[in-house]
């Protein structure tokens, strides 16, 4: 993707550096990859990673700041997500406006090791996520070289991929979506709602598609772009996580789709580049 030289998002915070110190009884480590392991296998979702984590702490200190030396590679990083965020807030904008909206700009808060959010703390483990009590995203840039290493995603466009999602999470927020499925919680079975939380992270990831779109029409993507999003897009479905954690699949217990529904939900959007054919909830099929 063609970044270099272009506007970077003022809503952009930098927080590595400073560290979440613990008071009293916590976790951390081994436990701490047993407590996120242990939600996603359950069919948790990112908030309920975020929610556990944060109540094996027993108190949380403010986040205090220390000496943080960045590497060539995060100074890119960072201008390259700054980059991506500031085309979001172009392209929502705009998409809000045609359709008598405004758009509130969420904040991409960057750290290092750990974070204290409004959804609870969270590690560097968790992975990128949205938190829609503070209106921000929260990602540890080191997540590049893991979707690279782990994931087996390269590209910037990968990343790109990653907040483009996040932002739409945001966006469902600003339309009421995101409150509809949580209030679902505890009212209907664990199938049903984790059924819902699959609708809406496919729905995020056809809103990143819509981005993806205007990135094409603008001119800035590279040839290979569409696949590495894709290849990150296949990653990440629940199918190939689960197959790869446990060597076989619960699909009851997905809560972000398959790696087919993900890629076809973000191409979907990628066709279209309009909010209206993202209607995951009465999709006939996904």
């Amino acid at each position: 993707m063609k970044y270099e030289g272009r506007r970077k998002s003022n809503n952009v915070e930098d927080r590595r550096g400073m560290s979440v110190g613990k008071v009293g009884g916590g976790i951390g480590g081994i436990g701490l990859i047993i407590v996120v392991l242990f939600t996603l296998l359950s069919g948790g979702g990112i908030g309920d990673v975020i929610s556990n984590v944060g109540n094996s702490t027993q108190q949380t200190a403010p986040q205090s700041e220390r000496p943080y030396i960045s590497s060539e590679e995060e100074d890119e990083l960072m201008e390259f997500v700054s980059v991506v965020l500031a085309d979001t807030e172009d392209v929502w904008s705009r998409i809000f406006k045609d359709n008598g909206l405004t758009y509130e700009e969420p904040t991409l808060v960057i750290f290092s090791d750990s974070v204290q959010s409004a959804c609870g703390v969270a590690g560097a483990s968790v992975g990128p996520f949205y938190c829609p009590g503070d209106h921000k995203l929260y990602i540890d840039l080191s997540f590049y070289k893991e979707l690279k290493d782990r994931f087996k995603a390269p590209g910037d466009f990968a990343m790109a991929y990653v907040v483009a999602h996040e932002v739409g999470h945001h966006v469902q927020t600003l339309l009421g979506t995101s409150q509809k499925v949580h209030a679902l919680r505890n009212k209907v079975s664990e199938a049903e709602y984790n059924a819902a939380t699959v609708k809406l992270e496919l729905q995020a990831d056809y809103y990143a598609g819509v981005w993806a779109h205007h990135q094409k029409n603008a001119g800035y993507l590279d040839v290979g772009d569409l696949d590495e999003a894709l290849t990150a897009a296949n990653a990440i479905g629940d199918d190939t996580l689960q197959m790869q954690a446990r060597g076989y699949v619960v699909p009851e217990s997905f809560t972000h789709g398959t790696s087919e529904q993900r890629q076809r939900w973000f191409k979907n959007g990628y066709k279209t580049g309009t909010i209206q054919g993202g209607d995951t909830f009465n999709a006939k099929a996904l």
